[in-house]
């Protein structure tokens, strides 16, 4: 199964796909005239179409069924990460957290971070190859780069949570965590957040976490709560 991202799609006129995903279903996959595709707006509708006329410059389509909230999930959550020096390390938990299933990430600018800037583009690809690779009808929403207090204040989210390693009053997520709610996790940089960041995360009601005794990557402390949210959800 073959998806294409067509966040423009009228489900009840005759649609044309684009340049890009044009050429990949006729010159890559070899589609024909009469065969079968499917489609994602990136809102949750999953649509299965005919192609019309394959032609790699504009090939058209029309849609014969729609699933509307194709395999939504019954739980919200975002994650507030600090971007890594390394941009690669991060673009790796943007593609798995598509995969795994997320619905919002945020790059924060903290005290100690390592980078402040992004290519919003070039993430923004990441995540719709990874949603169509996953075989998703949800496109995670991806914030620019954001203040850490402007999020804690802003923060609407019923489980806020902040990962932090130089506390002894941390709690595991498993024993904190509501299930089928939504939930906002910081994860900070590789020199971690500063006690000015964590006191006033605290005052906006964010609890402290522990992501066990091992030291984790920020990238791979991002995809660890991901991981643990979509298992306790299960």
């Amino acid at each position: 199964m073959q998806i294409f991202y067509c966040p423009d799609i009228n489900p009840f006129q005759i649609y044309t796909l684009g340049k890009e995903e044009s050429q990949h279903s006729i010159k890559v996959l070899r589609q024909k005239e009469g065969e079968k595709v499917y489609l994602t707006d990136g809102i949750g509708n999953m649509y299965e179409a005919e192609i019309l006329e394959a032609n790699p410059k504009g090939c058209t389509i029309k849609v014969i069924n729609t699933q509307n909230q194709f395999n939504k999930r019954d739980y919200y959550l975002h994650v507030a990460i600090a971007p890594t020096k390394n941009i690669s390390r991060i673009e790796w938990f943007l593609e798995k957290a598509t995969e795994m299933g997320i619905d919002e990430i945020t790059p924060i600018v903290c005290e100690h971070s390592e980078r402040v800037v992004v290519k919003q583009e070039r993430l923004e690809k990441i995540i719709v190859s990874a949603m169509k690779q996953s075989l998703k009808a949800y496109l995670p929403k991806l914030n620019p780069p954001t203040p850490l207090l402007q999020i804690i204040q802003n923060a609407k989210e019923e489980n806020k949570y902040i990962g932090y390693c130089q506390s002894e009053d941390r709690k595991q997520i498993k024993d904190i965590y509501k299930a089928k709610e939504s939930v906002l996790i910081v994860i900070g940089p590789e020199g971690d957040f500063s006690e000015k960041e964590v006191e006033a995360a605290q005052k906006h009601k964010f609890q402290k976490i522990t992501l066990g005794k091992e030291r984790l990557r920020t990238e791979t402390a991002g995809l660890y709560v991901v991981n643990t949210i979509h298992i306790l959800n299960q």
